[in-house]
């Protein structure tokens, strides 16, 4: 597949040489060659950010809705969606990596235990047989919902996990008040309590996820792109800067909790 949101195979084969420190060499290793992304995984720049807001995440979900469509086009799913799979470039534009779970056969039947715990879609964890482009599309529902509001939507997506729970049994009232987002619009809530159906096939299509009103309430590019790479410079900055002045503590003080 060749897309400008994925990560593109430059080369491979099976005759790979290594040399080590020892001197000790290996031959005929098999090998693949990536395309080098600068601006590191979308997982570390939700962390150093935290949550952008709406105009951010419709910023981010607009790329992932034609890349996904990109790949659906070609009879593919990813599998495994999540911030960890995903690398952004410099200015913050997504590319999608890491295919080990990907496929292409009989996606819409398939049955292997494939994913991340908190990004997984329920059927897959009850052991049901399912769509590919129905699971890839309740994992970008948590990608996006972390965007937003800088946390989990929920630990798993099981009956018996209590902010999932919440969401299956109609209490929302509860869970936007436990999560914090009562201020968020109602097309956003409308829109991601759709992708995180208990139900698969009430999950939004690519091109229903594109039309939603949501979606269509407007999108600056240039502004987002400008105001997510502000907030990362200057959040970056500020750690540099008390990383530099509290570094032998803050060492201590993290080993610390590791040790907790």
């Amino acid at each position: 597949m060749k897309h400008d949101s994925i990560v593109n195979i430059l080369g491979y084969g099976s005759d790979g040489h290594v040399k080590k420190p020892s001197g000790r060499e290996i031959n005929n290793l098999v090998y693949i060659l990536l395309e080098y992304v600068t601006g590191g995984l979308l997982f570390d720049l939700c962390q150093t950010v935290g949550g952008m807001g709406e105009d951010d995440g419709r910023f981010f979900l607009s790329q992932m809705c034609e890349v996904i469509g990109y790949m659906q086009s070609k009879g593919v799913v990813h599998r495994d969606l999540k911030l960890e799979n995903i690398l952004v470039d410099d200015n913050v534009n997504l590319k999608v990596a890491d295919f080990g779970f990907a496929t292409y056969k009989k996606i819409n039947k398939l049955s292997s235990y494939r994913g991340t715990m908190t990004y997984m879609a329920p059927e897959i964890k009850e052991g049901k047989t399912y769509d590919g482009k129905q699971i890839d599309m309740f994992s970008t529902g948590v990608i996006l919902f972390i965007i937003v509001q800088g946390i989990f939507p929920f630990k798993e997506a099981k009956k018996d996990e209590y902010f999932y729970n919440l969401i299956i049994n109609g209490k929302l009232d509860q869970y936007w008040d436990k999560v914090g987002g009562k201020t968020l619009s109602s097309e956003f809530k409308d829109l991601i309590l759709k992708m995180f159906s208990y139900d698969p096939s009430k999950r939004p299509t690519i091109e229903e996820l594109k039309s939603h009103p949501w979606m269509q309430m407007g999108l600056d590019v240039k502004e987002s792109r400008s105001r997510i790479l502000t907030k990362l410079h200057e959040n970056r900055s500020e750690k540099t800067a008390t990383s530099s002045k509290d570094d032998g503590q803050s060492r201590a003080d993290f080993n610390l909790e590791l040790v907790k």
